[in-house]
């Protein structure tokens, strides 16, 4: 299977269904669109000022750009307590990989205005991910940038 490393709380956020899409600078290669991938949260430690951030948006009038449903406040919240609470260099969930989309063109979806910009091509790809499945407990393995081949329980780190 092929997995693709998230940093923290994000793959987490993925996990509980949270963030619906990934972000990137490119479409997902086309192979993959529509295949189970692993999300693995990267080895990276959790950043309390970025989960300070995030929540002030999502407090605020804009919570629509951090394209997470609302429940993630509650999320974010205990992680900034505790930083140490979501899962590091683990696999958290499986999930179905979507046709990706551009950035804009979701931002409905979340009450932002969509963009009307002609710089459209300049925005980040949207890759939906459906169909989460945590995984319970999640599994330990070591990451790689891109997408990289997990074997469930051969990568144990």
């Amino acid at each position: 299977m092929k997995a693709l490393t998230v940093w923290q709380p994000w793959a987490s956020l993925i996990g509980l269904s949270l963030k619906p899409y990934e972000f990137r600078g490119w479409p997902a290669p086309r192979a993959l669109i529509g295949q189970r991938i692993a999300i693995h949260a990267g080895a990276r430690p959790v950043r309390r000022e970025e989960i300070a951030a995030l929540i002030l948006r999502l407090r605020g009038p804009e919570a629509w750009t951090t394209c997470l449903r609302p429940e993630a406040l509650a999320f974010l919240e205990r992680v900034h307590r505790d930083p140490s609470l979501p899962p590091r260099s683990h696999v958290v969930c499986t999930a179905v990989l979507g046709t990706p989309v551009r950035s804009w063109q979701i931002v409905g979806e979340f009450g932002g205005f969509i963009n009307d910009s002609s710089r459209n091509e300049h925005s980040n790809w949207a890759w939906p991910l459906s169909d989460v499945q945590p995984l319970e407990p999640p599994i330990a393995a070591r990451g790689a940038q891109g997408f990289w081949d997990w074997k469930r329980h051969a990568d144990a780190a």
